[in-house]
């Protein structure tokens, strides 16, 4: 049994709560939060772009920390699982490396790349797993491109394009303050560079066009580039859309043998499925694999699943590696700095 220690009580805190009771093998035993409604399980005014609202909450049998030091020295917690602002990842994983524990933390793995680097630095100094929760390679969608891909069931990979836009988040200060976030460009936009990393592979640069507000990018439009010229990656995203469309995100990955696609939607209050994930064949069929049952919490259920049994096992898990999660992080970085350029970027 993997015990967990939930650090941070916010919309990503309560869905890691959510999904970590329904993971076999795992607990959460203590909770620790700087907020005493919430330690006295009032979470009823969380509430984020997708999944449940807060209620109140019967926390019995926790132990509850609103000191985080106290937290890290109790024997009981396997696991610290960060969902603390971004701005915080740094500093408290390697807080808790150096205590001799495990870190799942929320991505991005950090703001800078100076302290991505000292996370990575730390977690082999200490011995412990640094695993970064980027949980699209666990959504449903999202998992059946990345198997389809690497297991090269439908021939080589041609092309792929990415889209992921919200409207200006409302529902948390930290994430729509930039200092505290790092912008869309970061917060929102590090999903898709880690899934473009994975499905695709590093790029050697990117070429970026973006719209910056108050010295922060908060729109871009990339193209990958590869060492391979007949393969065309690209994304958009960003937070301009208007409110009534809050949330929007998908694919179209292109195959020698299949062409698949999604495109998920939030109108108008209302989650909409554009584009149900479909296989489209050289034959004109399409088809339409058995996702299961949509909850969207179950991919946060999927990703704790990975990091509990990698921790169990003592073996990594790949998609939440704290490698792969600085590449992606530094591709942010990368794709900034060409809007800010107008130039190609080449990655370090």
């Amino acid at each position: 049994m993997v015990r967990i220690g939930i650090a941070g009580i916010g919309f990503m805190g309560m869905i890691h709560y959510l999904a970590a009771r329904r993971v076999e093998g795992a607990q959460v035993v203590a909770l620790c939060s700087r907020d005493p409604k919430k330690l006295a399980g009032d979470w009823t005014g969380i509430q984020g772009n997708f999944g449940p609202r807060g209620t109140q909450m019967d926390l019995t049998g926790l132990t509850r920390y609103d000191d985080f030091a106290k937290m890290l020295a109790d024997p009981q917690v396997d696991l610290v699982d960060l969902c603390v602002p971004s701005d915080l990842h740094g500093r408290m994983a390697i807080q808790a490396l150096r205590a001799g524990k495990p870190v799942l933390v929320e991505k991005p793995i950090a703001l800078t790349l100076a302290e991505a680097d000292a996370m990575v630095a730390t977690a082999q100094e200490a011995g412990q797993p640094l695993l970064v929760a980027h949980v699209l390679p666990f959504l449903p969608e999202f998992a059946y491109a990345l198997e389809a891909v690497q297991s090269g069931r439908y021939g080589r990979l041609r092309a792929a394009h990415f889209t992921r836009v919200i409207a200006q988040p409302d529902w948390s200060s930290g994430i729509a303050d930039p200092s505290r976030s790092g912008g869309p460009a970061i917060d929102l936009h590090i999903h898709d560079t880690h899934f473009v990393s994975l499905l695709c592979g590093v790029p050697r640069a990117v070429h970026s066009r973006g719209v910056i507000e108050n010295g922060a990018v908060v729109h871009l439009t990339t193209q990958y580039l590869y060492e391979t010229p007949n393969l065309a990656v690209s994304c958009v995203a960003g937070a301009l859309c208007q409110s009534g469309r809050p949330f929007t995100h998908g694919f179209e990955v292109y195959l020698d043998e299949a062409t698949i696609a999604f495109e998920f939607a939030n109108l108008g209050g209302q989650g909409h499925v554009a584009m149900p994930l479909s296989v489209i064949r050289p034959d004109g069929t399409v088809e339409r694999p058995d996702l299961g049952s949509g909850d969207p919490v179950d991919g946060f259920v999927r990703e704790l699943s990975a990091a509990t049994a990698a921790l169990a096992a003592g073996r990594p898990a790949p998609p939440l590696s704290g490698p792969l999660a600085r590449q992606a992080l530094g591709l942010c970085f990368a794709e900034i700095d060409s809007v800010r350029t107008g130039r190609v970027v080449e990655l370090a």
